[in-house]
């Protein structure tokens, strides 16, 4: 039986600062490196410097968007999917994800980092919201790529 790729959710704002860009962009390129897929929401901010780093180290990105224009994807996104969701796509974000990383972001990730737990997703928190103890906090992009696969690596046990 062939084993699949991991996917991991990125996800943040739509609209985020330098630093938060870089630290995304980083984020982005360690998924690519250890050869899991980047699932995010598509657009701006966190979603696109998280695209760009993965597309950088030759990574695979999915955009998975809010509306029904795959053209208003990010430009490094490889398979844009259109809902016609507005801010109910978040739930379908997390759904193709095996664990997600959250980083900053406003309303819309809080919904995705809730939908995460309730939906028994790990989530590992990158400067963001500590809303609860089950967010593994991680002090670096490099070390929530890797948390984020042990975590899926986990899960995956847990069902064989």
């Amino acid at each position: 039986m062939r084993k699949s790729k991991i996917f991991i959710g990125v996800i943040g704002a739509g609209d985020c600062s330098e630093h938060v860009c870089k630290l995304a962009e980083q984020v982005g390129r360690w998924i690519a490196k250890a050869g899991a897929v980047l699932v995010c929401g598509g657009l701006g901010g966190v979603m696109e410097a998280a695209s760009k780093g993965a597309k950088k180290e030759g990574g695979i990105t999915i955009g998975i968007l809010p509306g029904i224009d795959r053209d208003r994807a990010n430009p490094f996104i490889d398979f844009p999917i259109v809902t016609g969701l507005g801010e109910g796509r978040n739930l379908l974000v997390v759904r193709n994800s095996d664990v997600v990383i959250a980083l900053q972001g406003e309303f819309g990730t809080l919904s995705e980092i809730a939908f995460s737990l309730k939906l028994g997703k790990p989530v590992i928190g990158l400067s963001t919201w500590k809303i609860s103890d089950k967010i593994i906090q991680a002090k670096n992009a490099e070390e929530a790529v890797n948390l984020a696969l042990i975590q899926a690596e986990a899960l995956r046990k847990d069902y064989e």
